[in-house]
């Protein structure tokens, strides 16, 4: 199944400014292949998730995102990104 990307673009904006990363690099924790999600919670009746992996190798992040299924593609909405905490790193290497 292929993954499409999209995120509201004011929202990537306050996100750089915020959190130094733009939505764009934060999509690349999906080509992690050793990525985690877990279920965040519902809101509105959408499930949000959290996933943890390393952009290019190198620099680890969270994202934080809703999936959804249309005409056999994924499409991730990314609704933030940041650095990860050193407890999310923990989790990301451990387990």
């Amino acid at each position: 199944m292929e993954q499409y990307f999209e995120w509201d673009e004011a929202k990537n904006r306050k996100n750089q400014k915020k959190h130094d990363v733009s939505f764009e690099t934060a999509s690349l924790v999906f080509d992690d292949p050793l990525r985690i999600s877990i279920q965040d919670r519902h809101t509105d009746g959408e499930e949000r998730w959290q996933t943890i992996g390393k952009v290019k190798g190198v620099l680890m992040m969270l994202v934080a995102h809703t999936i959804f299924d249309e005409d056999d593609c994924e499409i991730i909405r990314i609704i933030s990104a940041r650095q990860v905490t050193k407890a999310e790193r923990d989790r990301y290497e451990h387990g």
